[in-house]
């Protein structure tokens, strides 16, 4: 028998409730999901990967199915490769995603044609949510809590407090 395994790549910087439905939904298409936590210095991380990994782990240890979280600093389908996976689930919010996702999926089918990529919507309530919103928010004050899971809300504002000592 063969194990499906998929691959569901980002920043989770912060993860969000959006992510959250994401895994959920692609937990049940496979057998074993794999969350590629990575890096993007251009996305500003305030997060480290490690931290990342253990608030993603934390967040999905209640999550039905056979979930994982690893991090990688290579091509998604090199990493894809390296886990036996042969989906990347990917999730849509508007039409600008779509643009982006088509581009990458169609870039990634030429690097890799043995692995697909599946698009899943966002619920409709969450589609606003991105990870970039959700820190600019805190940054200037603003109630995070309905766009992350508790516990992500309360490290946020403390990194943003944390931050603000700093001075930067």
């Amino acid at each position: 028998m063969t194990i499906r395994i998929g691959v569901y790549p980002g920043t989770f910087d912060p993860v969000t409730l959006g992510h959250m439905d994401i895994i959920r939904r692609g937990a049940k298409l496979v057998d074993r999901l794999v969350i590629g936590v990575t890096t993007n210095a251009s996305k500003s991380p305030m997060f480290s990967v490690e931290e990342r990994m253990a608030t993603v782990r934390r967040e999905v240890a209640d999550v039905d199915g056979d979930i994982t979280v690893v991090s990688f600093d290579s091509l998604l389908m090199d990493f894809a490769e390296a886990q036996g996976a042969r989906v990347i689930v990917r999730g849509l919010r508007a039409v600008a995603d779509f643009e982006y996702e088509y581009q990458m999926a169609g870039m990634n089918q030429q690097i890799n044609p043995r692995v697909e990529t599946v698009f899943l919507m966002a619920d409709v309530a969450l589609q606003p949510i991105a990870s970039k919103l959700v820190k600019e928010i805190a940054l200037y004050g603003g109630d995070i809590h309905k766009f992350v899971p508790a516990l992500v809300s309360d490290e946020v504002v403390a990194r943003v407090t944390e931050i603000g000592r700093k001075g930067g």
